[in-house]
């Protein structure tokens, strides 16, 4: 479990820190959502590895779990990260007991059949298919989206004075944020090499699976996801400038090479 946590990039952890810093609250509160949803994500990419899956041998520049253990521990593995991501939730210091039980609503909600493992079913069962915009959105914003826009939701849970406008902005920037960040990594994909990426590169196109620059072509899937980003930062102008940290977030995973 700690060989699957080693590493990465901790992209939803801190977007509920920087969250929770946009609406002024302290860190320690954040702790355990930030936590919890980065064992779920660590969880979905061993499983994701899989033979059954997408049967990868390299995650964060090393062996994936499977070949650096063997298969079954990799699933046990994956079920034991997912089931500590609520352990940790009910532990919140400084939570109320209604803010817990809302936390783990979203995040249960946002990993299951209606969000990450509804779009990872969609995607095996879309290889070798030629999926239009509409359909590899909504692949998108099930299977990567949904976890990252339940980081920004967990952060206004933790939250006790939180008008609709502001969480209807988080979500925005969350929505934008989680498929630009898709596109990149199709991007990526092609334009990348495997040490860079940490993963194996050109993996999509040998799966034959439908990608946004497949779909849309390579120049129209960029100026996409510089239009998400953009959007991103407009979603932030109700907060002024304590979203800064949110904005430097954008920048930053815009800027990425992995």
């Amino acid at each position: 479990m700690r060989y699957a946590c080693d590493g990465g990039k901790r992209l939803r952890a801190l977007l509920v820190y920087a969250a929770g810093e946009t609406l002024g609250l302290e860190a320690q509160l954040l702790d355990a959502p930030a936590s919890a949803v980065e064992l779920i994500h660590a969880y979905s990419l061993v499983h994701d590895d899989l033979p059954a899956m997408d049967d990868d041998d390299l995650r964060r520049g090393r062996p994936t779990v499977h070949k650096a253990y063997d298969e079954a521990t990799a699933i046990l593995v994956g079920d034991a990260l997912q089931t500590l991501a609520f352990t940790v939730l009910t532990r919140g210091a400084g939570l109320s007991p209604a803010q817990k039980l809302g936390m783990v609503e979203a995040l249960a909600e946002a990993s299951g059949s209606c969000g990450m493992v509804g779009g990872q079913a969609i995607d095996l069962q879309s290889e070798g298919k030629n999926l239009s915009l509409p359909e590899l959105e909504n692949l998108h914003i099930h299977k990567t989206g949904a976890l990252i826009r339940a980081s920004l939701k967990l952060a206004c849970l933790a939250s006790p004075a939180l008008d609709n406008a502001q969480a209807d902005a988080l979500d925005r920037y969350g929505k934008c944020i989680g498929l630009a960040f898709q596109i990149q990594d199709d991007v990526l994909d092609i334009e990348g090499s495997s040490e860079d990426l940490g993963k194996t590169a050109g993996k999509d196109s040998a799966s034959l699976k439908s990608t946004y620059p497949s779909v849309m072509g390579l120049p129209a899937a960029k100026e996409r996801a510089a239009e998400l980003f953009s959007d991103a930062d407009k979603a932030l102008s109700v907060f002024g400038d304590s979203a800064a940290a949110l904005r430097w977030l954008a920048k930053h995973i815009q800027s990425r090479n992995h």
